[in-house]
């Protein structure tokens, strides 16, 4: 079989022998500093006459950064990750919360504690009444953008069931809350069925390769659905298929070799690219964690700190348009450190739990059921001021996804830059929602300030003027939902 990132077969678009040749060629030119200087410098930002544009890498390409141990070049690797970040995100991080609907699964994957045959963990399903309660109890917090969670069980967790919890998700309007976008991170499904996720209004579809090593992929699924590789590599086509245009890839670092995973992640994002003319919405970066039955010490692949920020760094200069995701697997310490390299959207005030928000306060949270332990145990309250401390704007926009901007259109406006004329004041207005109606008096102080500073910044005067107005608005009339 050839490498062909335009086939639809798996085993083509992620081609197991130009890994290894990609693996191969990395490791030979890891101390070729001309190269290595060519690559950064056509993955810089170049000024064009449409605004600010990236060329970004091919997976080999990628690889030799990846692979490269010379401290200076390191540094600039860094160093361009921040500049691509900042050109194209800003200093905005998307928050958004997991909501775990149901731990029923009928897979055996080895890594997970909701597998079948795990009998320490109680296994619950949420009625409709308990989504509405989860999602009034996220609503409290702030939040406006859920990533629901299940396991795969087609007879108590069918597609009917899911899309029944959209829409109950979608309905509650508590007090000024209200969740404007629902991403859906499910199993691999039919075309079909993503049809009917488009019309039930969801924002991305979310689904981890866990890894792209096909061999260590059907050992580590042993029974089950999910044990079909190519089945599961080629959902995001049927997604794409289905009218799903923001799609979401992941791997589970620590199952494998993190460079082998590295170039399948790029080459998925560059087969998608290739077929679709769009990549990932986003790439999320989680790494294996403990929980009930699993040990991640088991996992002899396993990633320090160091060499997970470089993941990042390479990851953001390889796809420098896409989003990239870290959630509370990672502690305060690893979030901070890696934050500034290309991640544009983290979890907060998270539960890996089925029904873990509603009747518990921000300190008390549930252990029987959770799908892995949370690093980041900090309320949302804590962590929006915490980036704001930083110097981030922590951001509760979804006006892309209403607005229509989503799939190419969203990649059209980012690649020159445009897009930060919407973000920048959208961010701002949904911020101050959060500290008029959530926030505690020292975050909303805090976040006022840095409002204040921050609406200066707005390019366009027209627009920043309106924000102006938005924001004022928002204080002391009690309007909400501005977008532009």
């Amino acid at each position: 079989m050839a490498y062909d990132p335009k086939s639809l077969k798996a085993e083509d678009f992620i081609n197991h022998e130009e890994i290894l040749e990609t693996l191969e060629y990395a490791e030979k030119n890891k101390h070729n500093r001309e190269l290595i200087e060519q690559i950064l410098e056509k993955a810089a930002p170049k000024k064009t006459k449409r605004g600010v544009e990236c060329a970004g890498l091919s997976h080999r390409e990628a690889s030799v950064l990846l692979a490269c141990d010379i401290p200076e070049l390191t540094e600039k690797m860094y160093a361009l990750a921040r500049e691509i970040k900042e050109a194209f995100y800003g200093n905005r991080i998307v928050m958004f919360a997991p909501l775990y609907l149901s731990n029923y699964c009928v897979n055996k994957c080895v890594y997970c504690p909701y597998h079948y045959q795990n009998k320490e963990i109680p296994r619950k399903k949420l009625t409709q009444e308990e989504v509405k309660q989860e999602v009034i109890a996220l609503q409290d917090m702030g939040h406006k953008r859920l990533a629901i969670e299940s396991g795969e069980d087609p007879v108590n967790n069918p597609i009917e069931y899911i899309l029944d919890c959209i829409k109950t998700i979608y309905s509650v309007q508590h007090k000024n809350g209200a969740i404007r976008r629902v991403n859906v991170n499910i199993a691999a499904t039919t075309v079909e069925n993503y049809r009917k996720l488009k019309e039930a209004g969801i924002g991305t579809y979310i689904l981890f390769q866990e890894t792209y090593h096909k061999e260590s992929y059907e050992r580590l699924h042993p029974a089950g659905p999910k044990h079909n590789y190519a089945y599961h590599t080629e959902a995001m086509d049927r997604a794409m298929e289905g009218g799903i245009d923001d799609v979401g890839l992941g791997v589970l670092f620590g199952l494998e070799l993190y460079r082998y995973e590295f170039a399948g992640i790029l080459m998925h994002a560059e087969h998608l690219e290739a077929v679709h003319g769009v990549g990932p919405h986003t790439i999320s970066v989680p790494r294996i964690k403990r929980a009930s039955d699993i040990d991640p010490s088991v996992f002899d692949n396993g990633i320090d700190d160091d060499t997970f920020a470089k993941i990042i760094a390479c990851i953001r200069i390889a796809v420098p348009y896409t989003g990239m995701i870290i959630s509370t697997r990672e502690s305060e310490a690893c979030r901070a450190k890696v934050m500034g390299l290309g991640i544009s959207q983290i979890s907060g005030g998270s539960r890996t739990s089925v029904g873990g928000y509603a009747g518990y306060t921000a300190e008390e949270r549930p252990h029987d059921t959770e799908q892995f332990d949370v690093s980041d145990q900090r309320s949302l309250d804590e962590v929006v001021r915490w980036l704001m401390e930083k110097g981030y704007i922590p951001s509760f926009c979804t006006a892309c996804y209403r607005e229509g901007r989503t799939g190419d259109r969203f990649m059209a406006l980012c690649k020159v830059g445009q897009i930060q004329n919407c973000c920048h004041p959208n961010a701002l207005m949904t911020l101050q929602e959060f500290l008029t109606d959530y926030a505690s008096p020292e975050t909303k102080k805090i976040g006022e300030e840095l409002i204040a500073r921050e609406i200066l910044n707005v390019p366009d005067e027209k627009r920043r003027q309106r924000a102006i107005e938005y924001l004022d608005e928002i204080k002391t009339q009690g309007k909400r939902d501005f977008r532009f």
